[in-house]
């Protein structure tokens, strides 16, 4: 079970049947707002409140690793584009929906929706 903390903390709890451990797996700094696994669970993409979006790879027990940084409007939402875990879409609040190449972070594709983006 992954969660995280307001402070930016991501979590791991292995559980037991009764008996849990709890696991610090990275600290980003920033609060996160979602967690999105990919499709093989390989992946899990962290997007801040602040519209930063990490990427952490649990069979690596690597750090969280900066994938696209809120520049001129924070991303609202991120999610994998399937099959596999190659690609993720994201969306910004002021509308514009950008495909990334995770493995280094590079925008592919752009569509400005012309309209103001919020999560109900």
């Amino acid at each position: 079970l992954y969660f995280s903390a307001q402070e930016g903390m991501l979590f791991f709890y292995d559980i037991k049947g009764l008996q849990y451990e709890m696991k610090i797996c990275a600290d980003i700094l920033q609060p996160i707002s979602s967690l999105i696994f990919s499709p093989d669970y390989a992946t899990l993409l962290l997007v801040t409140d602040q519209g930063t979006v990490y990427t952490y790879k649990p069979a690596h027990s690597e750090e969280a690793v900066k994938l696209l940084d809120a520049c001129s409007s924070c991303f609202l939402a991120a999610d994998f584009l399937t099959p596999g875990d190659k690609y993720c879409v994201s969306v910004t609040i002021s509308g514009e929906v950008q495909v990334w190449f995770l493995e280094d972070g590079t925008c592919l594709s752009k569509l400005n929706l012309d309209i103001e983006v919020h999560v109900n």
